[in-house]
């Protein structure tokens, strides 16, 4: 339980983060999503069980405040959690560039289901796509250097919560 309340904070920290950077990046009309990378924090370092639980509850986190309906994000967090959980053994997760690369495809992915599932509700589906890639772009870059601090951030709250397992101590 402890591991899956630390995962969610962890996840409250980047998601008040990028709420905040997306507040001012409306202006230019730019939209930043880092669901992959609360995956794949959680995938690749947490047991099965409290993985789950905590990208679960950071997919309602990010339901919370999008108009969608709710669980969309719970349910898509969760399936890429249980892919990459499932993977993790043979993806490189002890070097921060590999964690990286493995964020950047689950953020890929889990922004182009979410973008396929709530396509059809747009009045011009056409017209959506070359902002969804404009944002998709920032998204990626954003995440490519947030990424390394956000690891760190998710071992030293492990650490601090004396729940981390022995291969990141």
């Amino acid at each position: 339980m402890i591991r899956t309340l630390a995962a969610l904070f962890v996840t409250l920290v980047l998601w008040a983060l990028v709420a905040q950077l997306n507040h001012e990046l409306a202006a230019v009309h730019v939209y930043l999503f880092v669901g992959g990378l609360v995956v794949t924090a959680s995938a690749l370092v947490l047991p099965l069980r409290s993985g789950l639980a905590g990208s679960f509850c950071g997919g309602l986190v990010f339901d919370s405040v999008t108009p969608v309906a709710f669980g969309t994000h719970a349910l898509l967090f969760a399936t890429a959690h249980a892919f990459v959980f499932h993977l993790r053994d043979r993806l490189p997760r002890d070097d921060t560039t590999g964690r990286v690369v493995i964020a950047l495809c689950c953020n890929l992915a889990v922004f182009l289901g979410f973008s396929f599932l709530q396509i059809s509700r747009s009045a011009a589906p056409a017209t959506a796509w070359p902002r969804l890639i404009a944002d998709l772009i920032a998204s990626q870059l954003f995440l490519a250097l947030v990424a390394p601090w956000f690891f760190a951030l998710q071992r030293q709250v492990l650490i601090f919560t004396q729940t981390a397992p022995e291969r990141i101590r």
